[in-house]
């Protein structure tokens, strides 16, 4: 026996065997070559800083916004890297594939950025190294180095066949030591390994040697080494206590805190300090000592001791038959209850037999004895490192060893899996588990994708479990991880506790957490519930789109097997077809989820919820408006938003159901589709689950698992009414395919890339069949990657459309091809014969139609491949955009060469223009265009139209899009206008953009086309407070009527401020003037908007009166000023109310601090019209406490009547924050308007009790609000944030005060009381509320409103909204006046 005192140190990392394995002798296999670059990221106008190097693909990020995420870590910026650009900062980078291998970019926290000489940058030394120059001898040292790692690259076939750990100290100082894993990246030469170890330890290293002091002079002898390394300078070899062992610690979860104890009984912060000896008996059975490191945990009633390490400085311990005894010190964790024992599964033989181990409290004296008498490892009964043992009380455990039941559900997403080592800690009232890797599932493979793997985890019982900490290591080819949830079922008390996830544990999504903390629920309705709340709001993020306003959607029942229609004498069932045109009904949007869903064919009809039936009624009326309620499954339930409760549901046989029919035979989910998804041109994603689409990568590989982004975007070819191509929209001309048993997206165009849609009603998803091979699907691997497969019914054929942007069902910009496209019908052969054929056959035989005309293009001196496109205008319409497409499928374009194309032309009338040009996508993106001539085919007649031009942006006036007049009797029928536009950035912070930017010019005579702003007279485009010119030709457009003005931003760094437009016509010496005045792109009741319509200054204020005349609305200017110190602007949506004698208006919702509005020292105007409001008395504003930062100081709020500009402006200071946890964290502020010859309404303090009732189980954890009405309006819906009588609010038996600041309401008459069913224990039960206030000289007023009910889903009568009308008192008498009409609605 042997008494060894132990020193303590923190977990650090998960640790092994796997570290330990011999290496075997055979070159790298490296199976899956990653595209690799390396980039130099400097901080934005910092040339001190040195810079960090990083190696970027596609396994380290698997994002942008993860590179972001990474990069605010190493370059100190204090709201860290959100913008990435070009060395001189002209150039934003906002996606991976955009940084290029070698090159180096700057790092700022906004837009604008600050350039620093790279050059110098580069060339400045690393902090520790020497600045003097290289000496003779250290460049000999380098190249003997440079000798020795070529020497070996050439002759040695040694080689790691698996990543080896190091374990990497300094010398002479144990205390300083990394981990490194050697890999291909860091072990190029040996030169380059020494360089990145001083990199990682911040210390120039020259040398390395072994843990005994031999030096390691090459690759070969660092890969064959122990385990660990000392890294020296010039310096000798100094000995120390170099055990890798000693360091190798228990798996724990990343970002699991452990305690670092000290070695000497030291008093921290005054508590007393214990000392313990600590007895381990070791079984004498064969192979029962341990290689591993052993660890102790001591629990008490007050804390834990934390991880201690027991080991022996002189000796071996844990060896076979020993007894070793160790000194440890703890802080008090008072009355001990169990201990916990185990090892870190490292060395050579790690398995472990403990018999027995024996605690006295050196103290207190006490003894206790842990019988263990078991395996303790991976290899040995049932895999664990560590046991829990109970203290025993006369011969009885004091707490229970139980075995928990621990069920891992992972997701279903595509690539949800992972072959990640799993750890988990379970918390308890009673302690907890410590980190435990997660080993032994009842699955042969575990946490695969949609799979429930169920482990045992036996620990002394934990008494009710409170949350798990949820991780994983990081390592394997598929690390990342989607957790939807865990139980945890307890077999003493019978309780499943559920702990709910439904997040990515992965460093490349989501915010790259790799580590979840998660509550517990014991109550399975509770979890349930709050499990489908996650899932309906997550399935209608994906659905919501279908309810756009304009789209038309069709209703699928799948007990019917109809859809839902409205006939024409008004009745309603589900026993449409889908052809039915009844069948169809037009999105109209209100307000939230409730929608009108509008008869297409009947528009005066819409389908209505009445008394309880099923009907279609006038669109206007009340029963029309539907909530729309997306389940788990994609189907929805349309629920009458009058009449909760009552929903469109119809009986088996497809009729309207009635009070006779019973709930078992009523079906009421509904799957929708929308028309027109797979039109011509439109563009969309192929949705795999909720939050995954199918995209392509840029070599060329398609996967399910990707992002709804653009690299997922397709645009829809159609070849016939069934067939289709797809084309990525991010790598034009790369096609989805199936060929030679591969599925990618290298297709060029031709038959492979030719696919069947296949619509499935019963779910609304579609399947890709192969028009080449038949009988083939694409489909998706469990990790999300494309593969030719069977139909078997599985559902990894299936893809959701989902519309980006709508094509047209029978454009007149259908590509025109040298033949046309027949109508594929019949069996499959005619169709796959068909098909191949539309490219190389003409039509014979068939009648020239009066439509049809030939477009003949004759190109220049140079050949292009780019993809042409003709506009033809006549008098009564447009024709186009009409693409002319090659049969080659290149879109080339030989030189001095014609093509003739045909077209569909219906309906236009007399033609005077054309204009073509083309998208400026190719490998030669420049056209020289000679001539074009149209011909009628039918009666022969000839337009012809000399051109003579470059379309190039390199070449002429950098043009891709000219316009051409017709020619009659030698004479234009219109004049080629030279168009001078000036267009105007504004002077606000961030004002500039480098985002293309677009224009259209319209006026009586057509318009120009959507122009790309390219060439400008600036030599930078778009700067703050500048104004660039450009030059628009085109054919004349007589009087100008208005611009469309677009700018494509594709992250909020790229938003632009623009003031106005001017355009110049220098023939006519006329101006136009478009005021803009605002962000683009903007946000407008919730939707964001790229572009906008500008109306000349003077028509627009004519146009501004119209609508005054007809509606009697008025236009108000509303300014805001935000105040000057740095925190006071918001991100939160800003909204406004406005309270005249006749009517309220609001919300109006202004605009959010996420598109660059309610910035600090920032004046924001908006116009707004209210009509119908009569003399203003107040105003109410406040934001939805939204985004990151929503706190907002606002300064002053400014109106002005734009009618009557000379009106003096309403001015009302207000120098108040609007924010929760800021002076009285109320997010809205009211303002009284003083009124001609009327007092200003006062500001009244509103004391609000609220009084829950007694009942078992009344109190709630739900945000509650209140609304007041009096007979001078209402106070809005207000959030009843702080109790000034309480900590915790609204808890049974219990009054808590509330305090209000609104403009006099008058008479209170009735509130409106609710709560939003957020947290456990949602319910309430609300006994009565009591409203005191001074108003006049009348001394304290009072009114009671009694309740007395639940506001609880599942009590009472399920609401949790209650109004409650005013029991006034006796002695609450005021003098009021005269009460108004309050309209509330949407702006």
């Amino acid at each position: 026996m042997s008494e060894t005192p132990s020193t303590n140190y923190s977990v650090i990392q998960p640790h092994t065997s796997g570290s330990e394995q011999s290496l075997s002798v055979r070159p790298f296999n490296v199976t899956e070559p990653v595209v690799a670059k390396r980039v130099c990221f400097y901080k934005s106008g910092d040339p001190q800083f040195n810079g960090v190097k990083m190696v970027v693909n596609s396994r380290s990020f698997k994002s942008f916004d993860a590179l972001l995420d990474n990069l605010s870590k190493r370059v100190p910026l204090p709201f860290g890297v959100r913008n990435i650009t070009t060395p001189r900062g002209i150039h934003s980078i906002s996606n991976l594939e955009d940084l290029e291998d070698g090159k180096s970019y700057i790092c700022s926290q906004q837009r604008k950025v600050k350039p620093i000489n790279l050059e110098m940058a580069k060339k400045k030394p690393l902090p520790w190294q020497n600045s003097r120059p290289i000496s003779a001898r250290r460049r000999a040292v380098q190249l003997a180095r440079e000798g020795e790692s070529s020497m070996f690259q050439k002759g040695s076939a040694v080689r790691s066949s698996t990543s080896k750990k190091l374990l990497v100290f300094k010398n002479g100082n144990v205390r300083i030591r990394r981990a490194v894993v050697l890999g291909k990246k860091n072990t190029q030469s040996f030169e380059a390994f020494l360089d990145h170890i001083s990199e990682l330890m911040q210390y120039p290293v020259v040398k390395l040697y072994t843990t005994d002091g031999r030096k390691v002079p090459s690759l070969q002898a660092l890969v064959l080494c122990s385990g660990a390394v000392v890294a020296a300078g010039r310096e000798p070899f100094r000995a120390g206590n170099y055990d890798p062992h000693r360091y190798s610690l228990p798996g724990k979860l990343p970002g699991v805190s452990n305690r670092v104890h000290p070695r000497t009984a030291v008093n921290s912060e005054g508590r007393k300090t214990m000392k313990w000896k600590v007895t381990v008996h070791t079984n004498d059975q064969p192979s029962a000592g341990t290689s591993s490191q052993v660890y102790i945990t001591l629990y008490g009633d007050k804390s834990n001791s934390g991880a201690i390490f027991l080991y022996g400085e002189e000796k071996r311990v844990f060896e076979r038959g020993n007894t070793d005894i160790f000194t440890i010190h703890t802080l008090d964790i008072g009355e001990l209850y169990k201990i916990r024992v185990g090892h870190s599964n490292s060395g050579e033989t790690p398995a472990w037999h403990c018999k027995e181990v024996q605690l006295q409290n050196l103290v207190t004296e006490e003894h206790f004895s842990f019988p263990v008498d078991r395996w303790l490892a991976q290899n040995q009964d049932d895999g664990i490192i560590c046991q829990e043992v109970p203290v025993l009380h006369h011969g009885q455990p004091l707490l229970p060893v139980i075995m928990y039941e621990v069920h891992i559900v992972t997701g279903d997403l595509w690539n949800a899996g992972t072959e990640a080592d799993v750890y988990i800690v379970v918390y308890g009232e009673k302690g907890d588990t410590g980190s435990r890797q997660l080993l032994k599932s009842k699955n042969p493979r575990m946490y695969l994708k949609g799979q429930t793997d169920v482990f045992s985890l036996e620990a002394v019982h934990l008494g009710k479990l409170r949350k798990i900490v949820i991780g994983h290591n990081g390592l394997g080819s598929g690390n990342g991880w989607f957790l939807e949830k865990i139980i945890v079922k307890d077999p003493i008390t019978n309780v499943d506790y559920h702990f709910l996830c439904h997040r990515w544990l992965d460093q490349g999504e989501d915010d790259g957490k790799i580590v979840r903390e998660l509550y517990g629920i014991d109550n399975y309705t509770l979890a349930m519930r709050q499990e489908l709340e996650i899932k309906k709001t997550k399935m209608w993020a994906a659905e919501k789109w279908k309810f756009e306003k304009g789209n038309t959607l069709l209703f699928y029942n799948k007990v019917t097997h109809g859809f839902i229609r409205i006939n024409q004498e008004g009745t309603v069932d589900a026993l449409g077809n889908k052809k039915d045109k009844y069948g169809l009904f037009d999105v109209n949007m209100k307000k939230g989820k409730t929608y009108i869903l509008k008869s297409h064919t009947m528009p005066h009809l819409a389908l209505a919820v009445a008394h309880g039936t099923v009907t279609g009624m006038d669109y206007g009326d009340i029963h029309c408006e539907l909530q729309v309620h997306v389940q788990p499954n994609r189907c929805v339930i349309l629920e009458s938003a009058q009449n909760a409760g009552q929903i469109v549901a119809f009986n088996f046989r497809g009729t309207v159901a009635d009070d006779t029919t019973g709930y078992a035979k009523l079906t009421k989910e509904f799957v929708v589709h929308v028309k027109g998804v797979f039109h011509n041109s439109a563009i969309i994603l192929l949705t795999t689950s909720y939050c995954q689409s199918l995209c392509l990568r840029s070599n060329g590989s398609c996967s399910g698992a990707g992002n709804q982004s653009e690299d997922s975007y397709w645009r829809i070819h159609k070849i016939s009414s069934r067939v289709c191509m797809f084309e990525s929209a991010r790598h034009p001309r790369m096609y989805l395919r199936i060929k030679n048993g591969q599925c990618d997206g290298n297709g060029t165009g031709d038959v492979d890339c030719h696919f069947i849609v296949e619509n499935n009603l019963e779910s609304g998803s579609v399947s890709l069949e192969s028009l080449q091979n038949r009988g083939i699907y694409v489909g998706l691997l469990p990790n999300g990657q494309t593969k030719p497969v069977v139909h078997t019914g599985e559902s990894n054929i299936l893809f959701y459309p989902q519309v980006v942007k709508f094509g047209r069902e029978k454009p007149m910009g259908t590509s025109a091809t040298a033949a046309q496209q027949k109508e594929v019908i019949g069996d499959s052969k005619q169709l796959e014969a068909e098909t191949q054929n539309l490219v190389s056959h003409r039509q014979q035989d068939s009648p020239v139609s009066d439509n049809k005309w030939e477009v003949s293009v004759l190109t220049g001196d140079s050949k292009t491949q780019t993809n042409v496109t003709v506009w033809i205008y006549g008098d009564e319409g447009i024709a186009g955009p009409i693409t002319l497409e090659k049969d080659n499928k290149e879109h080339l374009f030989l030189p001095r060469t014609e093509y003739a194309f045909q077209v569909d032309i219906k309906h236009i009338g007399k033609i005077y223009k054309i204009r073509i040009g083309h998208d400026g996508t190719g490998e030669q993106p420049e056209l020289m265009l000679e001539e074009v001539i149209l011909r009628h085919l039918k009666s022969g007649k000839t337009l012809s139209f000399p051109v003579n031009k470059w379309l190039s942006r390199s070449r002429g006036n950098g043009d891709t899009v000219c316009e051409l007049p017709v020619v009659e009797k030698g004479r234009s029928l219109y004049p080629t206008v030279n168009y001078e536009v000036y267009v105007f950035t504004g002077h606000l912070e961030q004002a500039e953009t480098d985002a293309p930017v677009y224009l259209c010019i319209y006026g009586e005579r057509g318009d120009s086309g959507l122009r790309f702003l390219h060439k400008s007279d600036k030599a930078i485009k778009f700067q703050r407070g500048m104004a660039d010119m450009f030059e628009i030709q085109a054919v004349s457009l007589g009087n100008l009527q208005k611009v469309l003005l677009s700018c494509k931003a594709y992250s909020t760094s790229q938003y632009w401020y623009c003031e106005k437009v001017i355009i110049r016509e220098p023939e006519k010496n006329a101006e136009y003037i478009f005021i803009c005045e605002r962000w683009l792109p903007f946000i407008s009741q919730g939707t964001l908007h790229s572009e906008i319509e500008l109306f000349p200054e003077e028509m627009q204020i004519n146009h501004q009166l119209k609508m005054q005349e007809d509606e009697n609305g008025e236009d108000w200017k509303v300014t805001l000023v935000t105040g000057s110190f740095e925190t006071a602007g918001t991100t939160a949506t800003v909204s406004l109310y406005v309270y005249g004698e006749n009517k309220v208006w609001g919300p109006l919702v202004l605009g959010s601090g996420n598109h660059q509005q309610f910035s600090p020292k920032s004046t924001d105007s908006f116009k707004i019209n209210l009509k119908d409001v009569g003399e203003l008395y107040k105003i109410r504003i406040g934001h939805d406490n939204s985004g990151p930062d929503p706190s907002w100081y606002l300064k002053e709020i400014r109106l002005q009547r734009m009618i009557l500009p000379s009106e003096q402006e309403i001015r009302l200071p207000v120098n108040c924050w609007l924010s929760e946890d800021r002076d009285d964290g109320d997010i809205w502020q009211e303002i009284a308007i003083r009124r001609p010859g009327k007092a200003v309404l006062p500001l009244v303090l509103y004391e609000i009790s609220v009084y829950t009732g007694s009942n078992p189980g009344a109190e709630t954890k739900s945000n509650v609000y209140i609304t007041l009405f009096g007979s001078r309006g209402d106070s809005g819906k207000r959030k009843l944030q702080t109790s000034k009588t309480n900590n915790v609010k609204f808890q049974r038996g219990q009054t808590d005060i509330f305090s209000m600041m609104a403009v006099s309401l008058g008479v209170l008459n009735k509130i409106l009381i609710s709560h939003d069913g957020n947290g456990p224990g949602s319910g309430w039960f609300l006994e009565k509320i009591v409203i005191r206030f001074h108003e006049g000289e009348d001394g304290e007023n009072e009114v009671v409103f009694p309740c007395n009910r639940w506001l609880d889903e599942y009590q009472d009568d399920g609401k949790t909204e209650r109004e409650l009308i005013a029991r006034k008192n006796r002695n609450a008498s005021i003098p009021f006046t005269r009460g108004v009409k309050v309209d509330s609605k949407e702006s």
